[in-house]
């Protein structure tokens, strides 16, 4: 998938508060090695940066153009370019941070077993991931790429089953971890312009079909999508929009 780093910003404010909310709840830790998982554009990384100045901090994404936009802004994170799936990290973290990237991977089960295990004695896993998967936006792209015409080049791109109930962590993680605090908080984003929730989610959730379908079909879908989302999600009186978006965070020390 080509990620578009612009696009992705459009609505930095709204897609940040999520990842401010779980730098708030880190726990009074003094790590010396800390790793953002999927970084993205870097903002947060850079966040991490400052507020734990004597540590050592690391952005990893697997997007160049993302990448890219990290470094052009000054700081003193070391960004590379990995996918998270075969992430190994060289020193063993204090810290693991990552905000709205896991569930993009599948096998949980695995995948946070594995992060627990790369961190030190008192290290911290910090995860915040969109749960939002039942809502009518998430339901109405699943409904419509399993339709003609799109339906055969779009079998398997999407899966919104990755993410796991609240309980399933616990379990997975409580082998791990002396303390498990999990949690959701639902955001009632509100939209400005045109098509909105159409341009939030052309920038994350609609990049596996639009990175399969060819330019003809693309167009097609894009424009019924459209119109779907836009009897969803219908526009308020004073013009704006009303994006009701689920989050679960999960904090766990080893």
């Amino acid at each position: 998938m080509a990620w578009n780093p612009d696009l992705y910003e459009r609505y930095r404010a709204l897609r940040e508060r999520p990842g401010q909310d779980l730098l708030s709840a880190l726990p009074d830790i003094m790590p010396d090695t800390i790793t953002d998982l999927g970084c993205g554009t870097g903002y947060l990384t850079r966040q991490l940066a400052d507020r734990f100045a004597a540590a050592t901090v690391t952005g990893l994404d697997s997007d160049a153009a993302m990448l890219a936009k990290a470094a052009g802004a000054a700081s003193r994170v070391f960004w590379r370019q990995g996918d998270i799936g075969e992430w190994q990290p060289e020193a063993r973290p204090d810290l693991i941070f990552s905000n709205a990237a896991l569930h993009w991977l599948p096998d949980h089960a695995g995948l946070f077993a594995r992060l627990a295990g790369f961190l030190t004695p008192g290290g911290v896993l910090a995860v915040q991931m969109p749960d939002n998967f039942a809502a009518p936006s998430h339901r109405l792209l699943a409904d419509m790429a399993g339709r003609e015409p799109w339906r055969e080049v779009l079998t398997g791109a999407l899966d919104h089953g990755t993410v796991l109930r609240p309980d399933e962590y616990w379990r997975i993680l409580r082998p791990y971890c002396r303390s498990i605090d999990i949690w959701h908080s639902d955001y009632l984003q509100v939209l400005e312009g045109e098509d909105p929730v159409l341009d939030w989610v052309s920038a994350t959730a609609l990049l596996p079909v639009t990175s399969r379908l060819p330019p003809h079909q693309a167009i097609s879908f894009h424009a019924a999508y459209g119109a779907a989302l836009r009897d969803a999600y219908p526009v308020e009186a004073d013009g704006s929009t009303l994006f009701p978006f689920r989050r679960i965070f999960i904090l766990a020390r080893i």
